[in-house]
């Protein structure tokens, strides 16, 4: 383990093509200006938006929109950081790249590989999730051929260009962000009695404070909130690996890093908030029905389930898409500083590093397997060892911009055009929130469950790392 950071060789900043189209690092910026922004967008809104949603309301009542509001906020602190880093240099590994300089060789090799572990399993997740909505349509086929559908169709999306990727993720992303604006301007209107042909008595202001108050349950359900909805937030540091893809990299950081604060406020907050106006928090159709759902019923929208598994299923494909590239580009910025096999590191005339395409959908199609034959044992367990990932990720993006803000400003300070707010304060207030976080779930059972088996998996790969490091083994290509 390197003591001192900034012995390690920099990254290279693939923020200038060369003649050819092409980075330094063999990627092609193949992704225009829209296709970041709608990633920026549309990467905060996971499937789990619609579906975990109405557990939080049940747990919080009207107060899980402080739930969503302080897991907001702490996101914003992160991407803020990460965005400081990012914009000075962008990379297609992005905090792990900036982990290994900062923290050490150690640092970096272990959250790219827990970062991609991470996603390999959010794979098989959404793949099974997608088919479950499919298999209701077209009940001939069955659930596992839906499953692998999917995975077929997006690894030849992802293998043919990243521009299609970006294409395609422009449309899923386009959709949830059309979809969730049409519910917060309809169900607006709603609460507020304008909205024609909808009387509902059930709607209103009221409904944040009657049926037990705006707290029913105690403060204490603000922080068990919190433990329910912070993993819907995971993917919105995507963007800063895209970003190395783009033809403007420095430009859609900072964009994407400076809209933040609106996108968790409109489409988290806003959605919820109209949700819990619309009905009683205790509601027996939020329960039965999800939440989403039932607001759409509560103002006479026809069909509204089916509307929303069209929707739900968006947002998995989508969530599904970005997984995968996600997880290759991880792979490909490992194999380019020796972590991970060589030829994870080699991209294809396209620019598209088919290994580490393929490496990753592998172990998701495993992934799948294992959720069909062993859901209750083998997958399970992939399933909560994975779990606080997203927390550690968030940890290390603050601890890593801590030493980056001095390398930045010392070697090239022109390049800090995205600031820390109150550095070093908000980051080390930032890492208190999230340390809280991950003690407070150690009193939850099912996140005491996700935070152990999380720690020893990351100990694991903590100890590979260390001792990889002693040995000297996989130097620098």
């Amino acid at each position: 383990m390197s003591a001192h950071p900034t012995a390690t060789r920099p990254t290279a900043d693939p923020g200038t093509p060369d003649s050819g189209g092409q980075n330094p690092d063999g990627l092609k910026p193949g992704l225009k200006n829209r296709h970041l922004s709608m990633i920026a967008i549309g990467g905060v809104i996971g499937a789990g938006l619609f579906v975990g949603s109405a557990s939080g309301i049940a747990t919080a009542g009207p107060g899980i929109l402080l739930s969503y509001a302080l897991v907001g906020l702490m996101v914003v602190f992160v991407m803020r950081m990460l965005g400081e880093m990012a914009a000075a240099n962008p990379a297609s590994g992005s905090f792990s790249e900036y982990a290994d300089r900062a923290l050490g060789r150690w640092a970096g090799f272990s959250i790219g590989w827990l970062y991609w572990f991470f996603w390999v399993v959010v794979l098989a997740v959404e793949a099974t999730a997608g088919a479950v909505i499919l298999e209701g349509w077209v009940p001939a086929v069955p659930q596992w051929a839906w499953a692998l559908i999917v995975m077929v169709v997006l690894t030849a999306t992802n293998l043919v260009s990243v521009s299609s990727y970006g294409e395609f993720e422009f449309w899923f992303a386009g959709i949830k962000v059309v979809a969730i604006a049409a519910f917060i301007v309809l169900g607006g209107l709603a609460v507020f009695g304008v909205l024609p042909g909808s009387e509902s008595e059930s709607a209103g202001l009221a409904n944040l404070t009657s049926h037990g108050g705006f707290l029913p349950n105690g403060a204490g359900a603000i922080l068990t909130g919190v433990l329910m909805v912070v993993f819907s937030f995971m993917g919105s540091e995507i963007v800063t690996l895209a970003a190395g893809e783009s033809e403007n990299p420095r430009r859609a950081v900072t964009k994407a890093t400076n809209s933040v604060i609106w996108r968790i406020g409109v489409f988290y907050l806003g959605s919820i908030f109209v949700v819990v106006t619309l009905l009683p928090w205790d509601s027996k159709a939020i329960a039965e029905h999800g939440s989403y759902v039932a607001a759409l019923d509560s103002i006479g929208i026809p069909h509204a389930g089916q509307v929303m598994n069209v929707i739900v299923l968006t947002a998995v494909l989508s969530c599904l898409n970005s997984g995968l590239y996600t997880a290759s580009r991880m792979a490909f910025s490992l194999g380019k500083r020796g972590d991970a096999p060589k030829a994870f590191a080699r991209t294809n005339a396209k620019g598209v590093p088919q290994a580490a395409i393929l490496g990753s959908v592998v172990f998701g199609f495993v992934a799948v397997f294992f959720n069909y034959q062993w859901p209750d044992t083998v997958f399970e367990f992939l399933l909560n060892s994975s779990g606080a990932v997203a927390l550690f990720v968030w940890l290390v993006i603050c601890f890593t911009q801590l030493r980056m803000r001095g390398i930045i400003l010392r070697e090239a300070p022109e390049k800090l055009i995205v600031r820390m707010w109150l550095f070093p304060y908000l980051t080390w207030a930032t890492i208190a929130m999230i340390s809280f976080v991950l003690v407070y779930m150690l009193t939850d059972d099912a996140g005491r469950q996700q935070v152990v088996l999380s720690l020893l998996v990351a100990a694991v790969v903590v100890a590979i790392a260390l001792v990889r490091d002693r040995m000297g083994a996989g130097r620098r290509p």
